[in-house]
């Protein structure tokens, strides 16, 4: 048997080489990237011991691909760690600076670290100077501009919840803000009333004043025939979602296909507002206690905006009179609003509020523990 020469195995081993080259870049890791080798979120500090690990490396991501983005938040873990506490996910939808950043500063120091994360969606287009600090700083998620009347509002609460997803697998409850909201009691309160409850809070309105108009913006019976009038829903844009139904969200592709569309009649077209009561009412309605547990005020409003409160308002009776209030329930997927199981599950409190105006701060802080943190 002639003995292989120099010449032989060198070539052997060049042959070799792709084939180690790709074995070593399709390995299993526990990191998300995109394609240049950065982290799916950059901007976020991973959490110890709870990050949510993966089976098999995901393809490379491109940082904006939103389609790539959600297909593999969908594939998440739904269930929390073993012996990990239950974390709530606070979500804040922005396109300006956060005046009420102080209060909340407060609000969160009042808790362990391990018992929260906070994810921010700032609009790219606007300067953000000085840039975002204390609890918010390095908590920007890769974002893109969002606008009324268009689907990108609803584009940017979709991306908050699968980089929440994604960041941390101890993350249980997922609640979206505005920068005009603010908390109406303490974390504590806040926390127990959130990670004891199995079903998400989402209002879930039927046959409400220009459903048709809202349904029909996109054209006539464009959405069709995945979402008839009959299962087409209003409700606020803020709501708390449980991990089910985070993933959910962002695993949807068919009705989400149906509200990403432009609408032709602008000022009827709110897809924040219909697009998430809808989905939930098709697929689990019973997952959910039909109701918000941001409070607003609708009198008085203008330009399709709530009434917002200003600094003279500011004040412990408003604190009460926001507390005492209560949601609206709406379709709860069984024989109406009024069923006996709707009946039973009433009773929840408002955790937050909006809007206020920013120059609302300072008398907030001044009564923050003495009214807002003491239940």
């Amino acid at each position: 048997m002639l003995s292989p020469t120099p010449l032989c195995l060198f070539c052997a081993l060049l042959l070799c080489l792709p084939l180690a080259v790709i074995i070593t870049i399709t390995s299993p890791t526990t990191t998300v990237h995109d394609g240049s080798g950065h982290n799916l979120v950059p901007d976020l500090d991973p959490p110890p011991k709870t990050q949510q690990r993966f089976s098999s490396k995901p393809l490379p991501l491109p940082l904006h691909d939103d389609d790539s983005l959600f297909r593999v938040a969908s594939r998440v873990n739904s269930k929390l760690p073993p012996g990990s506490p239950k974390k709530i996910a606070f979500l804040f939808l922005t396109i300006s600076p956060l005046p009420f950043a102080p209060l909340w500063e407060l609000y969160f120091n009042q808790t362990p670290k391990d018992l929260f994360n906070v994810y921010v969606h700032a609009d790219p287009s606007y300067p953000y100077d000085p840039p975002f600090s204390g609890v918010f700083a390095h908590r920007v998620i890769p974002s893109k501009p969002a606008l009324r009347f268009t689907p990108t509002l609803a584009s940017a609460a979709r991306r908050l919840l699968a980089h929440a997803l994604l960041h941390d697998r101890s993350n249980y409850m997922f609640v979206l803000l505005s920068a005009s909201c603010i908390p109406i009691h303490s974390f504590a309160f806040t926390y127990k009333t959130l990670t004891r409850s199995k079903k998400s809070f989402i209002e879930i309105l039927n046959n409400e004043v220009g459903s048709y108009d809202r349904w029909a913006a996109r054209g006539k019976d464009s959405m069709l025939p995945e979402v008839t009038l009959e299962d087409f829903r209003i409700g606020s844009q803020f709501w708390s979602l449980t991990r089910k139904h985070a993933k959910l969200v962002v695993g949807d592709e068919v009705i989400w296909a149906k509200f990403n569309q432009p609408c032709v009649v602008w000022d009827t077209c709110y897809p924040e507002e219909n697009y998430f009561p809808t989905l939930i009412h098709m697929r689990d309605p019973r997952g959910a206690v039909p109701a918000t547990l941001t409070h607003v005020d609708w009198n008085g409003s203008f330009d399709g905006h709530p009434r917002m409160y200003v600094e003279s308002e500011i004040g412990p009776q408003l604190i009460s009179r926001l507390r005492k209030d209560e949601p609206r329930y709406g379709d709860d997927g069984t024989n109406g609003s009024d069923s006996p199981a709707t009946k039973k599950r009433r009773g929840f409190p408002f955790l937050f509020a909006r809007k206020f105006s920013p120059e609302s701060i300072q008398p907030l802080l001044r009564i923050a523990n003495v009214v807002v943190f003491k239940d």
